[in-house]
């Protein structure tokens, strides 16, 4: 529970500003010794009285760089060549001159330096009966008929739904029965707390008690209702005369969970009672 520094009313943890009075209330933190709920500009641990400005001062470790001499990071070595290159010349020079001997013998008396350049092997020129015979697929792509076009498709209407299969949501509705008068008030459905009490000059009540019979014994700020989506809670923020549900006394900071049909007694002598109702 978070205490508000301005009227001391007890709120929930994840609560942000006071329920009793909407005073703004402190953010909440963690120790890091003991892990105790503590606020964030507090000094020092209630629980277990850690220093808590000090840990936040003090300075993160900067990360160490490791040192590459303690890597032993082997040399590069280079690889060996895959053919040596006074064999790829000498290959070379005997194939050079065994074909110029073919074509002329008498070049065999010539020094290597005055051996006529050879001249580049032309190209063959392509064979389209090769290329078919190895391509039967073109062939038989050629040889298939095109596909006809198709018409394009019609577009196709949505259908029109018809007007008796329209359903309408459900909206969930809650309401108190008052038992002396059997009266009922319905809870607004656009808040998320609905205070319970008489009018005065702090937290205007969203429900009004003021006008029934016994209502002396209710507290101008006596019970909250809280609303988390389809779930209410109600709890008693401090009242004189206490909330009893189910003719159980409410302790005052606790919250119960309605359900249809239990039974919410504001102050002693089961006086002003009311039935939680769902519709």
């Amino acid at each position: 529970m978070i205490v508000c520094p301005n009227c001391s009313h007890q709120n929930p943890d994840a609560a942000i500003q006071c329920e009793a009075c909407y005073t703004p209330l402190p953010a909440m933190t963690t120790c890091p010794s003991c892990g105790a709920a503590v606020q964030t500009d507090a000094s020092f641990c209630g629980q277990c009285g850690f220093n808590l400005q000090a840990a936040q001062e003090r300075p993160a470790a900067p990360n160490a760089l490791p040192d590459l001499a303690e890597l032993n990071i082997p040399p590069l070595v280079s690889p060996d060549p895959l053919v040596e290159a006074g064999k790829f010349e000498a290959t070379l020079t005997s194939a050079t001159q065994s074909n110029l001997l073919e074509s002329d013998p008498s070049a065999s008396n010539l020094p290597l330096s005055e051996l006529p350049p050879i001249a580049a092997m032309p190209e063959p020129e392509p064979n389209p009966e090769a290329n078919s015979e190895a391509n039967p697929e073109s062939n038989l792509e050629a040889a298939l008929p095109s596909e006809p076009e198709l018409p394009p498709a019609a577009p196709v209407k949505p259908a029109v739904p018809a007007s008796n299969s329209q359903t309408q949501l459900q909206t969930q509705t809650a309401q108190l029965l008052h038992v002396q008068t059997n009266t009922t008030v319905e809870l607004p459905s656009t808040l998320a707390v609905i205070h319970i009490g008489k009018p005065n000059d702090r937290i205007p009540p969203d429900v009004d008690v003021s006008g029934y019979p016994h209502s002396e014994i209710v507290s101008r700020i006596h019970a909250d209702i809280r609303v988390e989506g389809d779930i209410y809670y109600i709890e008693d923020v401090g009242s004189s005369n206490g909330t009893y549900i189910n003719n159980a006394p409410l302790p005052s900071g606790n919250r119960h969970r309605l359900r249809p049909g239990d039974r919410i007694a504001l102050g002693k002598g089961d006086k002003v009672t009311f039935l939680f109702q769902v519709s």
